[in-house]
């Protein structure tokens, strides 16, 4: 009886561990799992906040931390449904590769997740705005910016650094 207690206490704290890993350290943990079916990525993330058809029959997850997060992962999956790659979306890297005039809103939902900010609507520029959080250069708190034209084409991006300095806003006085 101790025997099976202490091994279903190992297993769980076994298990335990690997969600803390995943937690925390999600691209390291997503790094050793390459080549996993789709099934092992849900059971370690979980259930992806959005899906994503892609060419020659691959496919996206897209694990968003947003709005109070700063982080949206994507899961890459090959032909098979095999983990490709698993990386940080909202990077400057990556929000470089952004081009206006080409890419449409679906770009941009594939690439960065859909926006979990109130999406904003300029009627002088006639510009829709998708925002999100972000860290740029040492861990500074910033917003990401996408702005569309009236035909939901990407116009321009912009990043702002976050005056307030990130998630707590209040002062103690």
């Amino acid at each position: 009886m101790q025997y099976r207690l202490a091994r279903w206490m190992g297993a769980t704290a076994a298990a335990l561990a690997l969600c803390a890993c995943a937690f925390l350290q999600p691209v390291e943990t997503a790094q050793k799992m390459i080549g996993s079916p789709q099934s092992a990525v849900r059971d370690t993330f979980g259930k992806p906040t959005e899906t994503y058809q892609l060419a020659a029959g691959t496919s996206r997850w897209i694990y968003s931390k947003q709005p109070l997060g700063f982080e949206v992962y994507a899961a890459d999956f090959d032909a098979s449904g095999n983990l490709a790659s698993f990386r940080q979306m909202l990077t400057e890297k990556e929000i470089y590769e952004a081009r206006p005039g080409t890419w449409t809103k679906q770009d941009v939902a594939q690439r960065f997740g859909l926006p979990r900010e109130p999406v904003q609507y300029y009627p002088l520029m006639k510009r829709e705005a998708w925002s999100y959080r972000l860290y740029v250069g040492a861990y500074m708190p910033a917003h990401f910016s996408a702005y569309f034209d009236d035909r939901g084409v990407l116009d321009r991006t912009m990043i702002i650094v976050d005056p307030l300095g990130g998630d707590d806003h209040s002062s103690s006085k």
